[in-house]
């Protein structure tokens, strides 16, 4: 198993996240996934091993398949072939974990896409029978696919909550045009890689995506369709009417919902939950792209 990293410590960081760490190259932007994990809006203090490369391998993995569906800022995966693209020497420990990117310029929102009840959406539902104010049918089912894939999109908080907001909120804040480009991307997006996804055995429930300006376009930036942004379910088993396993960090938030108490100091996880969430990770990936990740 390999070193976990949770501190990049290259020349001219520019942004910290809670998992990536952003180098402005000019043009373009290197951004390093790190080991971090957050959940339930904490970031802690000990990281999951692989889950930065995994994350990066797998964002590349679909960047370059959902070109043709809309543009992205997608570059290079930074490994020891392509290392040389960059102004300063990395290590392998970057290998895998990095991406190279045009540098677009960011549009404060999360567009999320929802293909199936689950979440926050299912308790909105619950509450008022509509997800963020958009009427669905009544009798559905916890974990129930949609009649149709919906765009539910939220502020962006680097810290604390998001905040769910109307389509009209997000049209005030970015502008009608790219609010529409943001909408209708993010929908062709979610329907393009649900389809490839089902035929490897996943259903993907729900993801959320982001979006900047790069020549005059809105285009997909960030990552992309992961175990971070996205809820992964295993096709067999899948049984609406309850919650459904799923391939992400879900093995943390329980841990964290049964031993930790919101304001106080960020908890070490036990073992066993850091290993099942390499495990979770590493399974999506080989699901997905049909690979090992690189020894």
């Amino acid at each position: 198993m390999r070193e976990v990293l949770l501190e990049s410590d290259l020349p001219g960081r520019t942004h910290r996240g809670k998992v990536r760490d952003t180098y402005d190259l000019g043009d373009r932007l290197l951004i390093v996934a790190t080991d971090r994990i957050s959940a339930l809006d904490v970031v802690l203090p000990a990281g999951i091993p692989r889950k930065g490369e995994i994350l990066t391998r797998l964002s590349a993995w679909w960047f370059d398949r959902i070109k043709e569906v809309v543009p992205n800022h997608f570059i290079a995966l930074i490994t020891a072939e392509t290392a040389g693209m960059l102004p300063f020497p990395v290590d392998e420990r970057y290998y895998g974990r990095s991406m190279l990117v045009h540098k677009a310029k960011r549009l404060d929102a999360e567009c999320i896409a929802r293909g199936y009840l689950s979440g926050s959406g299912w308790k909105d539902y619950q509450r008022t029978g509509a997800i963020c104010g958009i009427p669905l049918p009544a009798g559905l089912r916890e974990s129930e696919r949609l009649p149709e894939p919906i765009f539910t999109p939220s502020t962006k908080a680097d810290v604390g909550h998001d905040e769910n907001i109307s389509y009209e909120q997000l049209a005030a804040l970015a502008g009608d045009e790219a609010a529409n480009a943001m909408r209708l991307r993010t929908l062709a997006v979610y329907n393009y890689a649900h389809a490839v996804a089902l035929e490897r055995g996943i259903i993907i429930a729900d993801t959320k995506f982001e979006f900047g300006y790069w020549n005059d376009e809105v285009i997909l930036i960030d990552e992309v369709l992961t175990p971070d942004s996205s809820r992964f379910w295993p096709v067999d088993g899948y049984a609406p009417g309850a919650a459904q396993p799923s391939f992400d960090k879900q093995p943390v938030r329980d841990w964290l919902a049964a031993h930790w108490k919101d304001g106080d100091p960020a908890p070490p996880l036990p073992r066993e939950v850091v290993e099942a969430t390499t495990r979770r990770y590493m399974a999506v990936y080989r699901m997905l792209t049909g690979e090992e990740l690189p020894e």
